[in-house]
């Protein structure tokens, strides 16, 4: 169905707009100093060349589905309800999480999962009123053998966890960090030993040779989603990978291609990511692209994909959500996606086939 857009050009933007709707902001209350967010501020402690990010903000999601407090399981399901939970690593070792760690999602303050190719870290903001030496005194009648160094990795592995209950691979080796009040677990030991010298907040290189492969851009799609309360954030190349229309059959694929030749084609990114909710309740979409002039190209592009037919996910995205404003700033380029009644646009939307996030 043709749709009537209205464009109109501003001095550093190029804004589309095609629906507007009045919903109450949310508001997020930044417990991390520095960066503008808490998920910028948390991204700063992973490691460098960290391609892909599930981010949870767990303090926010509480206050969001107003679950009864204390109860695991409401806030799970009502998290789960809201499309909230689906970028956390958590959920399934929570009941374990909170019976034996008494760390769990129904007191954490935040959760980012930060992947790359050699290995996987998961970063959990723990509450102010946490004693860190009674957590630590936990850890160790938990069967984890204590690091002769504070800041020191926790031993455990497969073994140890299959004893305790049902936990995730990631929360064989722990570590503590603190002075950001943080527990980071993996299922690597190394990868915990190296992070305090590969931290993110350390890189010393320029854009271009940024460790994550994003030519920066992995910081430029975070800096445009603001504060949500879920996000995953992807470097263009996982992205690629992640979202490509080649895990679609083949009529499927057909139809793709033909959608994007109509709309003018698209160019790759270097970095991608979706979150929310931010203004009205929306979900938003951020690219970056190589320069201006791509980002301003695929604002028409993308959101015409964006408007039409889902190959791959069957249907049309129009069942799914609205388009709202398409704005292209600089080198990049935000969709925002106002969800319809029952759609899991955030955690549909983060895994592929998806066309108008095609490269």
């Amino acid at each position: 169905m043709a749709r009537s857009v209205r464009r109109r050009w501003l001095a550093v933007a190029l804004v589309v707009t095609l629906v507007v709707a009045t919903v109450a902001a949310v508001v997020v209350v930044r417990n991390l100093d520095g960066p503008d967010t808490r998920l910028q501020a948390a991204m700063e402690l992973a490691p460098q060349d960290a391609v892909r990010f599930g981010w949870t903000d767990w303090a926010a999601v509480r206050s969001a589905v107003d679950a009864d407090e204390g109860d695991l399981d409401s806030l799970l399901d009502a998290a789960f309800d809201a499309d909230l939970s689906s970028m956390s690593a958590l959920v399934s070792s929570a009941p374990t999480l909170e019976e034996e760690y008494d760390v769990s999602p129904a007191s954490l303050e935040w959760e980012l999962l930060a992947q790359s190719t050699s290995g996987a870290v998961v970063l959990m903001g723990l509450p102010d009123d946490l004693d860190l030496d009674e957590l630590a005194a936990r850890l160790e009648s938990l069967g984890y053998t204590e690091p002769d160094q504070e800041d020191g990795v926790w031993e455990g592995g497969p073994a140890l966890l299959s004893e305790i209950g049902t936990l995730s691979p990631e929360l064989s080796y722990l570590s503590i960090d603190a002075e950001h009040r943080v527990l980071a677990a993996s299922d690597q030991p190394g990868t915990l030993r190296d992070l305090p010298d590969t931290q993110r907040a350390d890189a010393d290189v320029a854009d271009q040779d940024s460790p994550d492969g994003s030519a920066g851009g992995i910081d430029e799609v975070v800096d445009a989603l603001g504060e949500v309360d879920s996000a995953a954030v992807y470097s263009g190349d996982h992205a690629c990978a992640a979202l490509a229309l080649t895990q679609a059959d083949d009529e499927a694929q057909a139809e793709a291609a033909d959608l994007v030749d109509e709309a003018g084609g698209v160019h790759a990114y270097d970095a991608f990511a979706i979150g929310g909710p931010v203004e009205d309740a929306q979900i938003r979409v951020a690219m970056a692209f190589e320069d201006e002039d791509r980002a301003r190209a695929d604002a028409d592009s993308r959101s015409q994909l964006a408007s039409g037919s889902a190959p791959g996910q069957g249907g049309t995205f129009g069942e799914r959500f609205t388009l709202g404003d398409v704005v292209a700033d600089g080198r990049r380029l935000t969709l925002d996606l106002q969800p319809e009644s029952g759609a899991f646009v955030l955690s549909d939307m983060a895994n592929g086939p998806v066309l108008f996030a095609t490269c």
